[in-house]
């Protein structure tokens, strides 16, 4: 079940929780009730190697999965004309955790299947659970540092390795929209309410990590950045160990740039957010390696990789299915308490790409020939029973 305990991230300066003991493995045996939605594109593809990983690991800690299987996007549609329908809301609700795949079709498609797939089904799950706060990591591996689109001597100055976190339910998206004729508006609202979780959870966050948040905004114009200050200053007494900084949204697309590995943790609105994260994304050099979380209020929460479904890549069995892999982490991280659990599954992903294998995304040679998706599954859940063999 989900835990109330701060959730613990390993990162460049924080301590790594140790992994691997059996006196751990055996504090965290239990029985946990997992949605499962691969969804659309190569989602099932890659979510079966990432149920795989987690089963291994699961064994070794004396703990067990009931995962249970549900339809979303155009899979469901096939079947319930619905992308979101209540059969796999019943799931979700019946679960303690969301581990999702990705949905969608080819982009431009008419077929009916297609239409609003992502809005329906993401949205949908976002709104009936209310999945306020969106956590996406952004971490350039070490080995795969030629994979970053930036200059060689703005990644080896010093590890990049953050956290932003989002507001999801707020902002210009959910606000008024309208056009009268020659005229369109958009309407930003926000309430202290809804930016005290995002903030709360940024701090927590620092608190595992490096102790700094960004605060990004627009304080010099808009009204609702200057109430996200505001709130920021009365969340950080809570936490003096943090270093509280604000900066405009101008400047920290220029930062993520010129100096990524100045950041630790960003909280941001959902506009700036949305732009941010994808800005991030690119750093480590593929969207495969990426995932992410959406916190709710409540015990349930939603873990997915950042990428689409890919359906040109459907099929094949070439997606890298990382992304998804470390989805599972987090989940083991923020809904299970199992952090030593989850260490062990990253530290087998650092092990595996630090020998060299690696899916056709990850390759700048084109002389060594990639793995494919089963392969790469594999092998991490091979390096996590050695790993765990080795720390006895």
């Amino acid at each position: 079940r989900a835990s109330d305990e701060e959730p613990r991230r390993r990162s460049r300066g924080a301590a790594a929780a140790p992994a691997g003991t059996r006196a751990a493995a055996m504090a965290s045996a239990v029985r946990r009730a997992v949605a499962v939605l691969p969804g659309d594109g190569v989602g099932p593809e890659v979510m079966r190697e990432a149920l795989k990983v987690l089963e291994r690991a699961g064994g070794l800690f004396g703990s067990s999965y009931e995962f249970k299987h549900g339809l979303i996007g155009g899979a469901a549609y096939d079947k319930y004309e619905n992308h979101f329908p209540q059969d796999t809301i019943d799931i979700c609700k019946d679960s303690d955790a969301v581990l999702f795949g990705s949905v969608g079709g080819p982009v431009n498609s008419t077929e009916k299947k297609w239409i609003d797939s992502e809005k329906n089904a993401v949205l949908g799950l976002r709104k009936h659970f209310g999945f306020a706060v969106n956590i996406r990591p952004a971490k350039i591996f070490k080995n795969l540092e030629p994979l970053c689109p930036l200059k060689p001597e703005i990644v080896s100055r010093a590890p990049v390795d953050m956290v932003i976190i989002r507001e999801l339910v707020g902002d210009i998206y959910f606000g008024e929209h309208k056009t009268d004729g020659d005229r369109a508006w958009d309407i930003m609202d926000y309430t202290k309410d809804q930016i005290v979780p995002p903030l709360e959870f940024a701090f927590q966050t620092a608190m595992q990590r490096n102790k700094k948040v960004t605060v990004v905004d627009k304080a010099n114009v808009l009204d609702c950045s200057r109430l996200w200050r505001r709130v920021a200053n009365e969340v950080a007494p809570k936490y003096p160990d943090v270093k509280l900084e604000f900066m405009y949204v101008d400047n920290a697309a220029m930062q993520l740039i010129l100096n990524p590995s100045d950041f630790d943790v960003i909280a941001t609105a959902n506009l700036f957010g949305d732009i941010l994260s994808d800005a991030a994304s690119v750093l480590p050099g593929s969207l495969g390696l990426m995932p992410s979380a959406s916190l709710s209020s409540g015990k349930l929460h939603m873990y997915e990789p950042s990428g689409g479904s890919a359906p040109a890549l459907e099929g094949k069995n070439v997606a890298n299915p990382i992304a998804q892999i470390l989805s599972g982490t987090m989940m083991l991280r923020y809904s299970f308490n199992a952090h030593d659990e989850a260490q062990l599954i990253e530290d087998a992903v650092d092990s595996v790409l630090q020998r060299g294998v690696r899916t056709a995304d990850l390759l700048t040679d084109t002389t060594i020939k990639p793995v494919s998706t089963t392969d790469m599954g594999d092998a991490i859940a091979e390096e996590v029973a050695k790993l765990f063999e080795q720390r006895q």
